[in-house]
């Protein structure tokens, strides 16, 4: 709002004005605060899979689009002293719901659809609150609007936007690392009651205004209006915004799949996505067309080209930037055409609704409907092609293009269908390789072989970027342990020393093609503990380690959250133990917690073995099973194999009190090495992990990717 406009407000007004951007940014802040905290406590319930973020996403999205729906009808169906009735009462029940703290009887029990069992857990513990925050800068622009007879106050949802971002920065790097979940959650509630008491003081303002008066503040700025917006640019609303939303999530779930599904790698994309609006609605000179076309194609292709070449698997200090940056400048492009196309105050809350739906469509589309229908990441390059023709197509019709030399014209047409071929092969290419690709809410999962020596021939099972495990397809070596699980690994040269001694009761979290069952010998019992059904499916099918296995020895795989399913078992009474759990590259962190170790000990026998895999590129993880192991009183020892071409370089930690298996030579040679942590590190627990003071960017070999 300009400052000639603040000068003619009445003096009560002008001390009120800041009263509503106080409001619209506390709203804002919790209700991007809640967005990163409630995932991260719902994690665990999940199989701590990046796919909990997009549904989340997903949901917020809706509450954004239900709040803007609720604000429209509210404003234009509803006299002002009704309006303010209402919104009074749904605060103060938004409030009886406090504090938000997700019930235990959402944990899910196996089985079931889980973005279903997400949406409907977020819905009965934060829906209704987070309808109420999403409603607040809509809602309070039109009462600000209605009292000062001002334009719109699209300045407000600058200020929203950026509250939001103050919000997102914060949790990571600020909130998170000080904090428990509980303490967070706890303290969100009590400012969630500050912010409806702010709410109901505006409400009752509003409720002082009459009908009349409303008519009569509104007319001068109803005659000003243009006409109503016409389908074709409400369709284009939807687009812009939807396209956005889309990429968003896409962006999201690579980056978290292929690091760890953290706070912190789900916030920093979504706060530039605010930071768009911030910029695009705050000042609408940020933007201009010309300007950013080289950026937005320069973006587009940078996408296409990673994803063609899956250059995820490079060092994510270069990857991470290209495809932040491609992000921001896609989105400030399409969210700057919004502002373009905006409609003057009488259709303002027609505006928001259509962004926030096409923002729902987008992320729906990405977080939920493309992993049922689609085999691979197939979403992703067809968001860069929808965004590379709506661009153009934009840049064509603009005013004064006409005038743009047809050669021009000609090469962006041709560069979009260059785009499109290319992004065509490489899925072709990847369809061509692959024995089965399959996907579901934990990933795209595909079965490879690699013909490139008969006698070392293998066949792989890629989870995301990567290699899950692999079994040789010569007849004589396919019952050897192979990949990460090899007898020179931690958890095979432990296993290999227990089994000296007789039978062996064997556990292990996460099943992969099933090495480990290679182990099985008769009178063996093992139990494998697998979130995804499709991997037991592929492993049963496509692999013979399990079969083979099942002939041999006790072998059950039981389906389901690792931890939820020891925790409803009686004591197993394990020799071994082996954690081996990742989704793609990411990090399960409440599979590394003290509360874990605890679990997994009880399941063990006094002298049992834990062996916990930790191969990964970005994250060092030993510092967090050597404090766990303090926690239960065990030692720890790391065990580095290193690849010699039959078997893959893996690390594994080895925590256990029997003193006389850790003295074995092969426990005491150059590649093992005590666990340690630095003082200032106290580990995990379920209501603190932070993997920020953890992380390498430059990477390591300690994981295979997929070629």
């Amino acid at each position: 709002m300009s400052a000639s406009t603040v000068g003619s407000l009445p003096k009560a007004w002008a001390y009120r004005t800041p009263l509503y951007a106080v409001t619209v940014i506390v709203g804002a802040c919790l209700l991007f605060l809640v967005q990163p905290l409630i995932a991260k406590i719902i994690l665990p319930w999940f199989g701590g899979t990046s796919a909990v973020w997009s549904a989340a996403l997903v949901f917020f999205q809706a509450c954004v689009l239900g709040g803007y729906s609720y604000a429209h009808w509210l404003t234009t169906h509803v006299s002002p002293q009704r309006q303010s009735l209402i919104h009074g009462a749904l605060l103060i029940v938004s409030c009886l719901m406090m504090p938000i703290l997700p019930a235990e009887s959402f944990r899910p029990e196996g089985g079931g659809e889980p973005a279903l069992q997400i949406l409907l857990l977020l819905t009965v513990t934060v829906g209704l609150p987070s309808l109420m925050l999403s409603a607040t800068s809509p809602l309070l622009q039109v009462w600000y609007m209605r009292r000062t007879g001002s334009e719109p106050p699209y300045w407000l949802f600058a200020w929203s936007n950026a509250g939001s971002l103050l919000a997102l920065l914060s949790f990571p790097l600020l909130l998170e690392p000080a904090f428990t979940s509980r303490t967070l959650a706890l303290g969100w509630s009590a400012l969630f009651v500050v912010f409806a008491a702010l709410c109901v003081g505006l409400a009752y303002l509003n409720s002082k205004q009459t009908v009349s008066q409303a008519v009569e503040v509104a007319e001068p700025v109803a005659k000003a209006n243009d006409a109503a917006p016409t389908v074709g640019r409400m369709v284009l609303w939807l687009l812009l915004s939807g396209c956005a939303s889309g990429l968003l999530v896409a962006v999201s779930a690579n980056l978290s799949a292929n690091v760890a599904p953290i706070p912190l790698l789900w916030v920093v994309p979504l706060a530039l996505y605010l930071l768009t609006f911030i910029l695009a609605f705050g000042n609408h000179r940020v933007y201009h067309p010309t300007w950013f076309f080289p950026l937005v194609a320069l973006s587009l292709g940078g996408l296409a080209y990673l994803y063609i070449n899956r250059l995820e698997n490079w060092p994510i200090q270069y990857v991470v930037p290209a495809y932040l940056l491609s992000l921001f400048f896609i989105c400030m492009a399409c969210h700057g055409e919004l502002v373009m196309r905006r409609p003057t105050g009488r259709y303002l809350t027609r505006f928001y609704l259509m962004i926030s739906l096409g923002g729902v469509i987008g992320g729906a589309f990405v977080g939920l409907i493309a992993p049922n229908i689609f085999h691979t990441y197939v979403e992703f390059p067809l968001l860069v092609v929808l965004i590379a023709e709506l661009y153009v197509m934009l840049q064509w019709y603009r005013r004064g293009a006409r005038r743009t030399l047809w050669l021009f014209r000609i090469v962006m047409i041709l560069g979009v269908l260059t785009l499109m071929g290319e992004l065509l092969r490489a899925e072709y290419q990847d369809r061509r390789e692959s024995v089965l690709v399959q996907r579901n809410f934990y990933g795209t999962l595909s079965v490879q072989d690699d013909p490139s020596s008969f006698e070392l021939a293998r066949r792989y099972l890629i989870h995301g970027t990567i290699s899950h495990g692999y079994q040789y397809l010569h007849e004589e070596l396919r019952r050897l342990p192979s990949s990460y699980f090899s007898k020179h690994s931690g958890a095979g040269l432990a296993l290999t020393a227990l089994q000296s001694e007789g039978p062996v009761r064997m556990g292990v979290v996460g099943l992969g093609v099933g090495v480990m069952s290679g182990y099985v010998r008769n009178g063996d019992y093992a139990r494998f503990y697998e979130i995804n059904p499709a991997v037991v499916d592929i492993a049963d099918s496509y692999f013979t380690f399990l079969p083979a296995a099942r002939k041999d020895g006790d072998v059950k795989v039981l389906l389901g959250d690792a931890r939820l399913t020891l925790e409803d078992q009686s004591p197993q009474a394990f020799d071994l133990l082996a954690i081996d759990a990742f989704s793609s590259d990411a990090i399960p962190t409440h599979l590394l917690t003290h509360e874990a170790f605890e679990l997994y000990f009880k399941h063990l026998k006094p002298d049992g073995v834990l062996a916990v895999h930790i191969s990964n590129r970005y994250i060092d993880l030993v510092p967090v099973c050597a404090r766990s192991a303090e926690h239960v009183n065990r030692s720890a020892r790391v065990v580095r194999s290193i690849s010699d071409g039959t078997y893959d370089t893996s690390i594994w930690v080895v925590v256990t009190s029997n003193q006389e298996l850790l003295a074995r030579p092969e426990f005491q040679n150059a590649n093992t090495y005590k666990a340690t942590a630095a003082p200032s590190f106290h580990g995990w627990t379920d209501q603190y992990s932070s993997v920020w003071p953890l992380m390498h960017l430059r990477g390591t070999a300690h994981a295979t990717v997929a070629k």
